[in-house]
């Protein structure tokens, strides 16, 4: 009997046969949590490098932007055979200002909804380990009343001879 209800308990785990399964289902938890946190450590890693890029860009393009404004005013003031050039780069570097700036919200707006959807997934998931958890409780709960009336069935079989 006691090797049958050891073999029981020991069906639901996989792997393992160390851990019972409730120690099991949370180290697996535990673990597969800890890559979770570990990958959602590393997107924001990146999400803060992409940022610092586009931000650094954009600095660097206002920088560039005033740099050529003086440029275009020195020019005029020589009237230099490149103003024509000079013009044509400050307006694309406009043109780029302004494609820069709904990049920007778009990304603030992509970054916002990421952390809603992530919430989201982190508390479904928190459900899905109290459910795993119930769950494990209510089976091993059932294995043990199961066990309890097969001895007393035995025990009035017995007593029947």
């Amino acid at each position: 009997m006691q090797a049958q209800m050891q073999q029981v308990k020991n069906s639901g785990n996989i792997g393992t046969e160390s851990l019972p399964g409730k120690e099991k289902d949370e180290d697996l938890s535990r673990s597969g949590f800890t890559m979770f946190r570990e990958k959602e450590e590393e997107i924001e890693r990146k999400k803060m490098e992409v940022r610092e890029k586009v931000q650094s860009q954009l600095g660097r393009v206002e920088e560039e932007t005033k740099r050529l404004a003086e440029i275009h005013k020195e020019l005029e003031a020589l009237s230099d055979p490149k103003r024509k050039e000079v013009a044509s780069v400050r307006k694309n570097i406009d043109a780029l200002n302004r494609e820069l700036k709904p990049l920007g919200q778009s990304f603030q707006k992509k970054e916002k909804e990421y952390k809603e959807a992530l919430e989201a997934f982190n508390e479904k998931n928190r459900e899905k380990i109290q459910l795993v958890t119930k769950l494990m409780e209510l089976v091993s709960e059932s294995e043990r009343l199961k066990m309890n009336k097969l001895l007393e069935l035995s025990k009035n079989i017995d007593s029947l001879r």
